[in-house]
């Protein structure tokens, strides 16, 4: 297992509001302006939780792409379907997992690894699979609000030789597949 257990129901019912309010005062957009996302992308939304960069990157990929919104929480499953039912989303696919994404191999343009890392029990084991998932020019967008120091966060993501960083933003830093 990589992450110890999911959140209990209401921890997952209060993250979801805080995001609502997070959401409200700085859209998720300008988050996702900082990675190259094209229509007709894949992108994995890994740890996707209520979705909140699940639909804004619904949107950009289009419907000639895929959001694969994955969580190890069968509420941020239930809440993702039925945001993406309500808005008529019909390129979004949900996975409930832990880590495997069950996912080809080579076959996402973008990952986003938001505010995930510091929960996982095994982030090496998570890291393969996102490698393995990601086409050789693909990018690993990461932030985590839990992670601070550069020198950690890029240590945390590059430290094991499956990627580099290629840019740093505001908000997020992106990494390429090695």
């Amino acid at each position: 297992m990589a992450i110890d257990k999911p959140k209990s129901n209401l921890d997952f019912r209060l993250m979801s509001l805080s995001f609502k309010l997070r959401d409200f005062f700085s859209p998720r957009k300008n988050t996702l302006s900082e990675v190259d996302i094209k229509t007709a992308f894949n992108i994995l939304d890994y740890g996707c939780g209520p979705g909140s960069y699940t639909t804004v990157a619904a949107r950009l990929v289009g419907s000639s792409g895929k959001v694969y919104a994955l969580d190890i929480h069968p509420l941020a499953i239930q809440q993702v379907q039925k945001i993406a039912a309500k808005k008529r989303l019909t390129n979004i696919i949900t996975i409930l997992s832990d880590c495997a994404t069950g996912l080809p191999d080579e076959i996402i343009d973008v990952v986003l690894l938001f505010d995930t890392l510091h929960d996982l029990s095994e982030p090496d084991k998570i890291l393969a699979e996102l490698h393995r998932v990601l086409k050789p020019d693909g990018i690993l967008s990461f932030n985590d609000h839990h992670l601070q120091e550069e020198n950690e966060i890029i240590a945390g993501i590059a430290g094991k030789g499956l990627f580099k960083l290629s840019g740093k933003g505001k908000r997020v830093y992106n990494f390429l597949k090695v």
